[in-house]
C-alpha cells in the first residue's frame, strides 16, 4: 500500500512534480472523467454499466477510460470478451472527496444534507 502524506515532502513543487499535479487535474477537468471515476472507486465496472451511470454513449465513456487509464488513474482487466474497469489511485480517490466536498459547499448542498452545520 502507497504511503500517503498529508502534505507534500517538498515547500515548492519542483517542475517534475508540478506538471504530474496538472496533468492530474487535467484528467479530472472533464465532468464525465469525474463521475466515471467517483463510480469506478466504488466498485469494478463495465464500459456499458458507466455509459448507462453517467448517461453517456459507450463509445465516450470508452474513450474517457483510455485517457484514464494512460494517466494511471484506473486499471483493466478482461474476461472473456468484455472488459471490468477499476479506478487505481487512491491520492486521487482524496483529491475527488474533497473537490466534491467543496462543490456540495459551493452549491449549499451541504448545508442542506447537515441542518446543524453553521
Amino acid at each position: 500500500m502507497e504511503d500517503m502524506h498529508d502534505e507534500p515532502v517538498r515547500a515548492v513543487p519542483d517542475e517534475e512534480h508540478a506538471q504530474i499535479a496538472a496533468s492530474t487535474f487535467r484528467m479530472l477537468s472533464d465532468p464525465t472523467r469525474v463521475k466515471i471515476l467517483w463510480l469506478l472507486f466504488r466498485e469494478e465496472s463495465s464500459v456499458n454499466a458507466l455509459a448507462e451511470s453517467v448517461g453517456a454513449p459507450s463509445a465516450a465513456v470508452s474513450q474517457h477510460l483510455a485517457k484514464l487509464r494512460l494517466a494511471g488513474l484506473v486499471q483493466s482487466r478482461k474476461e472473456g470478451t468484455f472488459a471490468y474497469y477499476r479506478a487505481s489511485d487512491a491520492h486521487v480517490r482524496r483529491l475527488l472527496v474533497e473537490t466534491l466536498s467543496h462543490a456540495e459547499h459551493v452549491t449549499g448542498a451541504a448545508e442542506a444534507a447537515d441542518p446543524h452545520s453553521y
